[in-house]
Formats: structure tokens, C-alpha cells, sequence
């Protein structure tokens, strides 16, 4: 099976250039959730659904060089870009593996820590993500997940129910692929039963204007994935226009604002 096929979003340069942009986006949530999860020098973490490596190397430079990243992914574009990119910043402390995360094969009880982001979502099994996560950490040892409690909560002001119709074929294009964009509302439950405790659950809702980068955070995400919902058959051309041409009035709108799609950032605990 291709890269392609088994990534819902892709793994070409498009899709590269758009998980970039989202790295930096996201970064400050991001890292408020590696505070909370007391990620820390020397320590060896798990950047599970590592991508292309951008957390990866933050993770790495977070750890130091007497800690260490496994970086795990199944796409073999996403290790080669991974690759280069701890080449470029000369990091020696990342170690990557191509691996299912729903069948992780980690030796037992070896690490400090693990982060996922944006993974569980589309995988068909997260639960086998979190038991195979919870077997690889060493007890005290922490997972932080941040990940969609609900997709479709993403909105435009003034609404349009162009953009809502784009909004429920994404959401439907990923439950038919296996995956599920409310996979946040699982996840406490989810690590309860794979033996964690839950320290915490904090909701992530943002706000972007017209200008702000996070308003080009859906844009980037839309314009990759138009084509792939009309391939599927879950949008005509004429909703697919109608989209455009509503993101480009409201982009140039004063009065626009839109919310992002309820994120949730958990914190699990092996005791």
C-alpha cells in the first residue's frame, strides 16, 4: 500500500509544505501540552505519528543531548523528509522507525514519555494506539494527546452554508476511511482503560480573523483537500465553487472571524 493510500491528507509536497505551516501554527499549544506532560532534558520520548518531523525536532532539542526521540511513522516519504530535516539541524539524538502506530513494537517500559498529535483520529484502532503506547512507557511516565473532539464545530461568521458543507464532507471522508475527527471525546476513556490516569483535559478553541495565520491554518488544509472530496464523490464542482468563492469574500471581509474545530489536549500518567 503507497503512502498515498494510507494517508487520508496525502504525503506529497503539498501536503509537506502544509504540515510545515501547521507546525508553526500550533506550536504554543503545542508546547503548553509538553509542559503539562513535564517533558524535559534527558528524557526519552516517543513523537508517535511523527509525519515529516517537525515536532520531532523540537522534541529533540527540547530533550538534549543526553535524552533521545523515536520518531514512528508508517509513511517512508514522511522518515525520508524526516531525515533530512535532523540532517539540516544536525540533531544526533533522533532515532526513527517505520511502524503502524496501531501496532507498535517498542520495547516495554523503555520511555519517559510519548506525544501524538493529530494521529488518532485517523487511525481505525486508537485504542490499540494507546494500549501499545501505554506498553513502551515506564511507569510515572507520561502520553499527551492532542487531538479533534469535534470537527465540525470549525465555523465562519457571517455563517455560509457553503462552508458548512465542506466542513460535513471532511468530517464524512475521514469516518469513511476508518478514522474519527471526535476522537477527543474517547480519549480519556480510551487511556482509563489501557491503565492510565488521566491528569488532564484542556480544551483548545481558537479564534482567527481575515490576516491572522491562523486563518490560512483551514485555507492551506482546504485547497489540498477540495480535489480529494470531489474524487470521492462527496462534493459536486458547483459546491466546490461555491466554497471558493464564499473563503474568498469572507478573506477579504472586515466583519469575518472563524472558530477553529474543538481540540482537546490530554495528559495520561502510567502509575
Amino acid at each position: 500500500m503507497s503512502d498515498e493510500q494510507e494517508y487520508v491528507l496525502g504525503t506529497d509536497e503539498d501536503e509537506l509544505r502544509r504540515l510545515g505551516f501547521q507546525h508553526q501554527v500550533w506550536a504554543e499549544p503545542t508546547a503548553r501540552l509538553w509542559e503539562a506532560a513535564r517533558f524535559a532534558p534527558g528524557q526519552r520520548l516517543l513523537d508517535l505519528g511523527c509525519g515529516p518531523g517537525y515536532a520531532t525536532a523540537d522534541l529533540a532539542q527540547l530533550v538534549g543531548e543526553h535524552g533521545g526521540v523515536v520518531a514512528v511513522d508508517v509513511s517512508r516519504r514522511f522518515l525520508a523528509s524526516l531525515e533530512q530535516l535532523i540532517a539540516a539541524r544536525r540533531l544526533h539524538n533522533v532515532r526513527w522507525l517505520e511502524q503502524d502506530a496501531t501496532r507498535l513494537d517498542l520495547p516495554a517500559g523503555t520511555l519517559h514519555g510519548a506525544f501524538a498529535r493529530w494521529v488518532l483520529c485517523f487511525t481505525p484502532d486508537p485504542a490499540a494506539v494507546v494500549g501499545g503506547v501505554y506498553r513502551a512507557l515506564a511507569p510515572g511516565a507520561r502520553f499527551a494527546v492532542l487531538d479533534y473532539a469535534n470537527y465540525e464545530a470549525l465555523s465562519m461568521a457571517p455563517p455560509s452554508a457553503a462552508i458548512d458543507r465542506v466542513i460535513e464532507a471532511t468530517g464524512r471522508s475521514v469516518r469513511q476511511a476508518g478514522g474519527d475527527f471526535g476522537v477527543g471525546r474517547l480519549l480519556p476513556r480510551l487511556m482509563i482503560d489501557a491503565g492510565f490516569e488521566i491528569e488532564s483535559v484542556q480544551p483548545i478553541v481558537r479564534v482567527a480573523r481575515p490576516g491572522d495565520a491562523l486563518w490560512e491554518w483551514p485555507a492551506t488544509f482546504f485547497a489540498n483537500y477540495l480535489p480529494t472530496l470531489r474524487s470521492l464523490g462527496l462534493i459536486t464542482e458547483t459546491e466546490r465553487d461555491a466554497f471558493l468563492d464564499v473563503w474568498r469574500a469572507r478573506s477579504a471581509d472586515p466583519a469575518a472571524y472563524l472558530v477553529t474545530p474543538t481540540i482537546v489536549g490530554v495528559v495520561g500518567v502510567k502509575r
